[in-house]
């Protein structure tokens, strides 16, 4: 074989090993990547002639399910409207899928099957259809959730601390995903903006307020630096990073126990247990927590946010020279903190120090009613000790039975809490209200978060008796 010829083959041989190399890398390496691409239409033009899974509350209430049209494509329906729009999202040609119709979609798109299975499939003419996703959401709570944001910007997050299955998520303004299906409900969303569309719950963090001192205490008694008991001066304008701080309505209060200062909350008391923990640990509190870092929770990643300290639009390390740990350990600085992150936080105090993974669905059930995939419990982090939970439950018992927290009182169950009141600006204008809490307090089975924005008044006002409601529900 004359050289020439060898040349030529060789270079045959490279450009095969070239064609193979880039057709095994969209059909197999990155084909999950290509699917997912956002400005490629192409998997949802195919996915329009298999039927989707439905997607159903814990109750067994329809929230999404699929349709045959007249030209053999499927038509996604959304039977409960908004009710569950933020949690579950929307999925239509245009524009494209959101929530756990984007984070489901490969159960839901039947695309979980092996390759072998799906050639298998096909050569005995099985059809391809989308798996069953069941979802931990109460249909009963959410309602109550929606009627209690309407006419309100805010989110509420329910969670079953034992477990962290996600049993309310709701969030406002909201929208309705049935828009999605005709030209005008579209124009009419675009005239709304952006707004509704997001997930306040996920999504745009606000300023926590006295609910972060909850996380101040459990750093302060789990160190060991504190405990309940110990007095600080609560006296208003105690000067924290060289400026005074103020109390509420600018109260002052002699020498006054943690328990006391939390129950009434006491800005000044806080500040200087914060301070005298500094950043360092703090900021491994938060860690444990899960504030920076993004949720765990089985949701589109571009549709959450970090909680953090935020500095010019990007978090930054709560170590950060550019924190103010006084301030941060009463929930203002630089803090931008979302209702599932305050949840959290609520229910590793719940669940006597263990913080649980969230999640939004239940089981996996395929088109023969054989479940695929269960959710099973899993621990995210053992964040405090059981005796520190245990004595930051009294501590927020406290809250509750003679503190600011008490339209939060349920005649019958102990409910542990914390108000949370974030000034927006200053003087009398509109506030953003929070309250975190669990109950039963001896054995919690409910941990929530409410938070309100632009209020004219205080998280025990606003936010405290919705979480009152929502507790007494989902207890039932």
């Amino acid at each position: 074989m004359n050289r020439p010829i060898v040349r030529l083959f060789g270079v045959v041989v490279v450009m095969f090993a070239a064609l193979i190399a880039f057709t095994s890398r969209w059909t197999v390496f990155e084909a999950s990547a290509l699917r997912e691409n956002r400005e490629n239409a192409r998997p949802l033009l195919e996915q329009e002639r298999i039927p989707r899974g439905a997607i159903l509350a814990a109750d067994g209430t329809v929230i999404a399910r699929s349709v045959r049209g007249a030209e053999g494509t499927y038509e996604r329906l959304y039977p409960t409207g908004s009710l569950f729009a933020h949690p579950v999202g929307y999925y239509y040609l245009t524009p494209g899928s959101s929530g756990l119709e984007r984070s489901r979609n490969a159960q839901l798109a039947g695309l979980t099957v092996s390759g072998l299975q799906s050639i298998l499939n096909q050569l005995q003419g099985v059809k391809p259809s989308g798996d069953t996703v069941v979802t931990t959401l109460q249909p009963a709570a959410q309602r109550l959730a929606e009627h209690a944001l309407a006419g309100h910007r805010g989110a509420i997050v329910a969670l079953d601390p034992r477990t962290g299955a996600v049993t309310v998520m709701a969030s406002a303004p909201s929208f309705d995903p049935r828009a999605f299906s005709s030209q005008k409900g579209i124009e009419e969303l675009d005239r709304r903006g952006e707004g509704a569309l997001v997930n306040r719950a996920t999504q745009d963090g606000y300023t926590p307020g006295s609910t972060f001192k909850v996380l101040t205490a459990t750093a302060a008694i789990d160190t060991g630096a504190f405990t309940p008991e110990s007095t600080l001066s609560g006296r208003n304008g105690i000067p924290v990073s060289g400026v005074p701080l103020d109390n509420d309505q600018h109260e002052s209060f002699g020498q006054i126990t943690l328990t006391k200062a939390l129950a009434l909350s006491v800005n000044t008391v806080w500040a200087q247990v914060a301070e005298r923990l500094g950043k360092r640990t703090l900021a491994r509190y938060m860690d444990r927590f899960g504030f920076d870092r993004e949720p765990q929770l089985d949701y589109p990643s571009r549709e959450m946010s970090i909680s953090a300290e935020y500095s010019h639009g990007a978090p930054i390390p709560p170590t950060s020279e550019e924190v103010d740990v006084g301030r941060m350990g009463i929930g203002q600085d630089k803090l931008e903190v979302t209702a599932l992150q305050m949840a959290q936080v609520a229910s590793a105090v719940a669940d006597r120090g263990t913080l649980m993974v969230p999640h939004l669905t239940q089981r996996v059930v395929n088109s023969e009613g054989a479940t695929v995939q269960r959710i099973r419990p899993r621990v995210q982090s053992h964040v405090m000790k059981r005796s520190t939970a245990e004595a930051v439950t009294r501590m927020m018992e406290a809250v509750v039975n003679e503190g600011t927290g008490t339209p939060a009182q349920i005649p019958g169950v102990q409910v542990a809490g914390k108000t949370g009141t974030a000034e927006t600006q200053l003087g009398n204008a509109p506030n953003n209200a929070w309250f975190i809490a669990f109950a039963p307090a001896s054995h919690p089975r409910v941990a929530v978060a409410v938070t309100l924005q632009d209020v004219p008044g205080y998280g025990a006002t606003y936010a405290a008796p919705v979480a009152r409601e929502l507790i007494e529900r989902l207890l039932k």
